[in-house]
C-alpha cells in the first residue's frame, strides 16, 4: 500500500523506514532536503514540494502528516487539502488537540476529503518495537487503511494474551484500536501522555527518596547509603513496578548514577495540560496528574534529582534534549 509522509524527524522518518521494510511504498517530503534524500536512499520516492508531493501520490491518495502540534501542522494540512481530491485521505499522526481534530474534520468532510487522528507512541524505539496507535475516523476509511496501520503496530509479541478477550477486536491485542469518530484517537493518546505524567513523576519521586536516604539530617542508624542504579535494576526483575520507563530510567543510572549531565529542566509538550483541562471539563478529580504537571513547571526554577530522572527517562523514550543553559 501506498503511503505520502510530510515531516521526517525522529517519527515519521522511522514510521516510513518500517513501512517500506514490509514492502509498502512510500512518498515523503520535508522542508530539509537533506531529509528528504536519507529516505529517497532507502528506497522512497522523494519530492521537492507540497505539489510534487501529491501529484506522486497515487489517488484515492492518503497523506500522513507528522509534524508538531500547532500553527505548523495546520497550515500544512490547510495548504496540503487544497491539492488534495475528493476521498483522498488526510492522517495526523501528531500530539494535536483533539478538538482542532473535530473542527479540522469538519472542515474537510465538506470538501469530500476524509480526515483520520492517529495518536502515536512509541517514541525513536517505534521503529523496532512498532507503535502503539490510537486512531479516529470514520470506520470504513480507518479499514481501508488497516495494512498500513497493521504494519506499524508492534503486534503480539511476548505479551501475555488478557483471558476474556475472546471474541473481541483482534486489533487491540496487536497494539492499535480504532477509539472512535474523528478526535477520538487523539483524545486517548492525550490521557496516554497524562498518565505517563503520572508514571514518571512516581518513579522520580521514589528514586529521588532513596538517592537522600543518607544525609547528615537523619540520625546515623536510619542512614542508607543505597546503589540506586542496583535497586532499579532489581525492580525491573519480578517486582509489581517494572515498565519500559523503568528501563529507561535503569539504563541512564547505569551509564552514569548521579545523572549529572542532566540539568533537571523538564519540559511539558501539551498533553499533560490538555488532560488536566479534560478532567477539570469532567469534573473528576486527578490529584496525580495534576501534581505530576505542576512539577514540570516547577522544574524549570528549581532542578532536583527527581527531575534528572525525568529529563533522563524523556531523553530515552523520545529522543526529547533538554533546552540549552542560558549564559
Amino acid at each position: 500500500m501506498q503511503l505520502g509522509m510530510i515531516g521526517l524527524g525522529r517519527m515519521g522518518g522511522n514510521i516510513v523506514r518500517r513501512l517500506m521494510t514490509q514492502g509498502h511504498t512510500t512518498v515523503v517530503y520535508d522542508k530539509d532536503p537533506k531529509a528528504v534524500a536519507a529516505l529517497v536512499a532507502d528506497n522512497a520516492t522523494g519530492s521537492s514540494s507540497l505539489e510534487d508531493f501529491v501529484l506522486k501520490l497515487e489517488a484515492p491518495r492518503t497523506a500522513w502528516v507528522m509534524l508538531p502540534a500547532g500553527k505548523i501542522t495546520e497550515a500544512t494540512i490547510e495548504a496540503l487539502s487544497k491539492l488534495m481530491q475528493p476521498g483522498d485521505v488526510i492522517i495526523d499522526g501528531g500530539n494535536t488537540f483533539w478538538q482542532d481534530d473535530v473542527r479540522r474534520g469538519k472542515a474537510l468532510r465538506e470538501r469530500g476529503l476524509h480526515y483520520v487522528d492517529v495518536g502515536t507512541s512509541g517514541g525513536i524505539w517505534g521503529i523496532e518495537r512498532g507503535y502503539c496507535m490510537m486512531i479516529g475516523g470514520d470506520k470504513k476509511v480507518v479499514d481501508r487503511l488497516d495494512p498500513i496501520f497493521k504494519t506499524l503496530a508492534p503486534g503480539i509479541g511476548d505479551i501475555p494474551r488478557t483471558s476474556g478477550r475472546e471474541g473481541r477486536d483482534p486489533r487491540i491485542e496487536q497494539g492499535y484500536i480504532h477509539a472512535g469518530p474523528i478526535g477520538a484517537g487523539h483524545f486517548v493518546k492525550m490521557i496516554h501522555n497524562g498518565i505517563e505524567y503520572g508514571l514518571m513523576q512516581a518513579y522520580a519521586e521514589g528514586f529521588d527518596i532513596l538517592k537522600n536516604a543518607n544525609i547528615e539530617a537523619l540520625p546515623a542508624e536510619h542512614r542508607f547509603d543505597l546503589d540506586i542504579a542496583d535497586i532499579a535494576e532489581v525492580w525491573r526483575r519480578g517486582s509489581v513496578i517494572p515498565s519500559w520507563l523503568l528501563d529507561l530510567t535503569a539504563s541512564a543510572l547505569a551509564q552514569n548514577h548521579t545523572l549529572d549531565n542532566y540539568s533537571g529542566f523538564v519540559e511539558d509538550s501539551g498533553e499533560g495540560r490538555w488532560t488536566v483541562n479534560a478532567a477539570v471539563d469532567e469534573a473528576v478529580p486527578a490529584e496525580v496528574l495534576t501534581a505530576a504537571l505542576y512539577t514540570r513547571f516547577r522544574s524549570r526554577k528549581d532542578h532536583t534529582f527527581a527531575e534528572k530522572i525525568l529529563s533522563a527517562m524523556r531523553a530515552g523514550f523520545g529522543g526529547h534534549k533538554e533546552p540549552p543553559k542560558k549564559a
